[in-house]
């Protein structure tokens, strides 16, 4: 399968044609809200495990930076899914990760996964397959935002990327196209 992404100028792509996983960028809210960089990956089909597939590989270049990563799913059954997909997505590759403890306790993998707990500290990307906005969003700096075809997920990423501008970020998006 290959990638394309629409990259606009504010995003910082990785030189080598694959998906941009930009480092924060330093804008600031106007109004004071949190300050951060939201990315928007924007898949054309419905298909949930291209969206998990791309989390995947959005959680291992974050990984292979040295970035702390938390994936954000309050949906335990998709979290689960899409645990066991960092274990197969790509023969070869390997991202450590663990779930988050009920006491928020960062563990030792660079790639966390939650189903509601905040983090006790802060991380470099939070990765949300939520419906809605992370709880934890002042424990990071960047957001990477997966929407798919899905009506659903679509009209809950709408109703995120207003959210963000509520807060007075203004989010990146990027189109994903899937062959």
């Amino acid at each position: 399968m290959a990638e394309n992404a629409d990259t606009s100028a504010s995003a910082v792509s990785s030189g080598d044609g694959s998906l941009p996983l930009a480092a924060p960028d330093g804008s600031t809210a106007s109004n004071g809200g949190w300050q951060g960089r939201v990315d928007f990956y924007i898949l054309e089909g419905p298909s949930s495990s291209a969206r998990l597939k791309l989390a995947c590989k959005l959680a291992e270049k974050a990984y292979l930076a040295s970035q702390s990563v938390l994936v954000w799913d309050r949906d335990s059954t998709e979290l689960r899914a899409f645990d066991e997909m960092l274990w197969t997505f790509n023969d070869g590759s390997f991202v450590p990760h663990e779930l988050l403890s009920n006491s928020g306790a960062l563990g030792e993998a660079p790639v966390l996964l939650s189903s509601g707990v905040a983090p006790s500290a802060n991380v470099d990307i939070i990765i949300n397959l939520d419906a809605d906005l992370p709880s934890c969003l002042s424990r990071t700096r960047r957001v990477a935002e997966i929407i798919d075809g899905d009506d659903v997920r679509r009209r809950a990423g709408r109703a995120r990327f207003k959210a963000y501008r509520e807060l007075g970020v203004e989010p990146t998006s990027h189109n994903i196209h899937v062959d």
